[in-house]
């Protein structure tokens, strides 16, 4: 029987222990130098696509919070030069094939829908990823009320799903009827 001793145990211990600390200090110091970075940048992708998806607004309301069944939303409002309300933004997500699916999504004053765009869409590769397509997302526009979701063509109240991708194209016209749902609660008190 082999002898106990203590520096078996003791060094690989001490030195794992100081590899893990220096590995965490490096991460921490990583994340407080990239934050302010990575949070920037989602501030301007955020406005960019806000201008992109109601064009018809000049500027924006500073962010604002509604309760729409039992989950908080994040919506702008959309102004002209004479600082009338054009439209609202919604942002807006559901459940795809692949993950959560964010979308922002402009909503005339009308009640039809301005553009939407993704603020972040993790689906397929050729399949659900077509959904960032200009095709497909230029076929909310112009659409109000209740959107559904059609295999084989799009109608005034149907969009048409992507080829292979039904999941997707259906969380996509989930998250933009739930962006129309908001109006129907913010655009009618505005």
């Amino acid at each position: 029987m082999k002898k106990f001793d203590i520096k078996e145990i003791l060094v690989p211990t001490i030195s794992l222990f100081l590899i893990c600390t220096v590995v965490t200090l490096l991460l921490a110091v990583t994340n407080s130098v990239t934050a302010p970075k990575i949070e920037q940048l989602q501030i301007e992708t955020a406005n960019k696509t806000k201008a992109e998806v109601l064009s018809v607004a000049k500027s924006f309301s500073e962010e604002k919070t509604i309760e729409h069944n039992g989950v908080s939303y994040t919506y702008y409002e959309g102004y002209d030069d004479s600082k009338n309300i054009v439209g609202y933004v919604f942002t807006t997500s559901a459940k795809g094939y692949g993950g959560d699916i964010s979308t922002m999504v402009g909503v005339k004053t009308d009640g039809t829908v301005a553009g939407m765009d993704f603020l972040s869409i993790s689906e397929t590769a050729g399949l659900g990823m077509n959904a960032d397509s200009d095709d497909f997302k230029s076929q909310f526009v112009g659409k109000s009320g209740v959107i559904g979701v059609n295999k084989n063509t799009s109608t005034d109240t149907e969009i048409q799903a992507l080829t292979g991708a039904t999941i997707t194209s259906k969380a996509v016209t989930n998250a933009v009827n739930i962006a129309l749902e908001l109006y129907e609660e913010v655009g009618k008190n505005g």
